[in-house]
């Protein structure tokens, strides 16, 4: 009896932890966005250059979440995820520093090394925290930690500090990991980690992309590259889009908000759907859901109150079909490769960010309303739900045969 309930605190401890480390990743990751309006004048950069400021922090991500997830198999969750801590809170604080667009870049695409190595990390962290039957739930809860943390960069930005304040962002998010890492290390329990099988990296891959597991990966991949397009065009287009209808970038920054506070709300729901025991229903069900508040955001007029309304519902669905996946993840692969197996998994969704952007970016030089844009969103999200759902059935028929 004693065991279980120390073992029950362990893992509710583990999770804490692992959601307030995702509220500072999901700061982290919005960030570039807050403070990009005030390095603009700084530095007088140009939209090329900012839009390599943006990039190089996806390039960082992908190779961080690569690197992050065989980490995580090779030397356990916990030094994974300290590691991947202190790697961005060093290059998000020295950005605060930087004296020149080249060495902005190169702390931007750092502190995304950093940034992408931790998600495969708590992802695990939060799946492994728990019994079997509660990791979609487990990996929610940690998940709704950064839109969360993205919601407070975005508060951040309408306090309306002072034009050339662009420090301060990088600062508080450079620290607040730095502070959080010693705590992970001293409290988080050190997680099993099995080194007597896919000792490489060339094996560990080998087993993800075996006969058996072959067309499971796929669909991972296919669902993460897909929902990842929706969300970060999303993130980046719908501020200007919902200007360009009308709205204020007051507004438009307060929409931001509510679809990131939705989207905390939303990533609970989503793990309490994946937990179901026939969950290829409710996951479909979730995925129409995220079709349908995309057409309401993009057939609603452009009056604030229902704006602000469908922004948080919107927020909402989309997030809560993204804990769907990171939920489901690592329920895909053995322990022994699944920090790689989730780790490749986001790093092809990373891909996905960079499509997003430019493909909203492709829909607007062709004349496209910011209406068909978020319109144009529908299939993708359908197409994502398609593959989640064939997923589902693939691993329920797998444990009817086991």
């Amino acid at each position: 009896m004693q065991t279980t309930t120390d073992h029950r605190s362990s893992g509710q401890r583990a999770l804490v932890l692992a959601f307030l480390a995702a509220i500072i990743e999901g700061f982290d990751l919005q960030a570039a966005g807050v403070a990009a309006p005030k390095l603009v004048p700084v530095f007088g950069l140009t939209p090329q250059q900012v839009g390599l400021f943006f990039s190089s922090a996806t390039i960082g991500l992908i190779f961080g979440t690569l690197v992050g997830g065989r980490v995580a198999d090779a030397w356990g969750r916990r030094t994974g995820l300290v590691l991947s801590l202190v790697t961005f809170g060093i290059f998000s604080l020295a950005t605060a520093f930087v004296t020149s667009f080249d060495q902005l870049v190169i702390m931007r695409l750092l502190t995304g090394v950093g940034l992408g190595g931790a998600l495969p990390n708590l992802v695990n962290i939060a799946a492994e925290s728990v019994d079997a039957g509660r990791r979609g739930r487990a990996v929610s809860i940690m998940y709704a930690g950064v839109p969360l943390g993205g919601a407070i960069a975005s508060g951040v930005a309408m306090l309306g500090l002072h034009a050339d304040d662009w420090h301060s962002i990088f600062v508080v998010g450079g620290i607040m990991p730095l502070l959080l890492a010693p705590a992970i290390y001293g409290m988080l329990p050190a997680l099993r980690v099995i080194k007597s099988e896919a000792k490489s990296v060339s094996a560990a891959l080998s087993r993800i992309l075996a006969p058996q597991t072959l067309l499971t990966t796929i669909a991972l991949w296919v669902s993460f590259f897909l929902g990842l397009v929706v969300v970060y065009l999303l993130l980046n287009w719908m501020p200007q889009l919902l200007v360009s209808r009308g709205l204020t970038r007051e507004q438009a920054s307060l929409v931001q908000i509510l679809f990131n506070l939705g989207g905390a709300a939303g990533s609970l729901v989503g793990g309490r759907v994946l937990d179901q025991k026939n969950a290829a229903m409710p996951v479909a069900l979730a995925f129409a859901a995220a079709a349908a508040a995309l057409l309401l955001l993009g057939l609603l007029p452009a009056q604030i109150g229902l704006t602000l309304m469908a922004g948080a519902l919107l927020g909402g669905a989309i997030l809560s079909v993204q804990a769907i996946l990171y939920g489901l993840a690592p329920q895909c692969y053995p322990f022994e490769i699944r920090g790689t197996g989730v780790g490749v998994a986001v790093a092809i969704g990373r891909l996905g960010s960079i499509v997003g952007p430019w493909f909203g970016g492709f829909l607007v030089a062709g004349g496209s309303s910011p209406s068909h844009v978020i319109v144009a969103l529908v299939p993708v999200t359908l197409l994502a739900g398609l593959a989640t759902v064939l997923l589902l059935v693939r691993r329920g028929r797998a444990v009817q045969m086991a």
